[in-house]
């Protein structure tokens, strides 16, 4: 079901020049240097995903028809509602995990760069498809001095089922974005770290990079999120 692929991307656009640390379970270490002392986001994590959903559905309420036509045109929608919130350069980080350190400046530019490509082409498909009805944000309580989040979410697949999407956020300059999606208790991240560490460690970086680039992704997490065929 590519509604729910559709979900994973809430979110993007990180600064090339960044390289965080990492803690536990690849999570990246927060910064506090990058928000201003006391000063608060202007939306929380939970109005973030809204507002994202609202403004999609919105457009493409309007004309649904054209988009289904033009796939230039919802590539543009991926990238003005959803990646705009999510923050690749963290999530790229996380999925390379110590091969980011042994990564020249150069593999990683490629990397994110073809990360990045890899999602707008990977849920613009599934755009079109997404509809109302189909998702329900669970309310979020986050401490004001937090900077790390989970928006939860419910997304009822074609069979009726209603599967868990929840957000991985954390707060960049001040903003919230998103770095990672759980879905169904399967890790977007994890299952592209455990997907291509195998490959990395016999075929070198440059051999995933150019899967990427080719339009290739991690196996395991899109069977489980499409649940089969549409």
């Amino acid at each position: 079901m590519r509604t729910l692929t559709l979900l994973v991307t809430t979110a993007v656009l990180a600064a090339d020049s960044w390289v965080f640390a990492q803690g536990p379970n690849n999570s990246p270490v927060s910064d506090t240097s990058l928000s201003p002392v006391n000063a608060q986001p202007a939306q929380g994590p939970g109005e973030i995903v809204t507002a994202a959903a609202s403004g999609m559905l919105k457009e493409l309420d309007a004309d649904r028809d054209s988009y289904r036509k033009n796939s230039s045109k919802v590539n543009d929608l991926v990238q003005k509602y959803l990646l705009t919130h999510f923050d690749t350069q963290t999530a790229a980080q996380a999925v390379l995990g110590k091969h980011w350190r042994a990564a020249t400046p150069e593999q990683r530019k490629r990397f994110v760069d073809a990360f990045y490509r890899s999602l707008l082409n990977s849920y613009s498909s599934a755009l079109v498809d997404f509809t109302s009805d189909r998702l329900q944000i669970l309310p979020v309580n986050v401490d004001p001095n937090a900077d790390h989040a989970t928006v939860r979410t419910l997304v009822k697949r074609n069979d009726g089922e209603r599967v868990a999407v929840n957000y991985q956020m954390r707060k960049v300059n001040n903003d919230w974005k998103a770095w990672d999606v759980n879905v169904a208790g399967i890790s977007y991240i994890k299952s592209y770290h455990d997907d291509f560490g195998p490959q990395i460690e016999q075929q070198g970086l440059d051999s995933v990079i150019a899967r990427l680039e080719n339009g290739g992704g991690p196996g395991p997490i899109n069977k489980t999120i499409t649940g089969g065929k549409d």
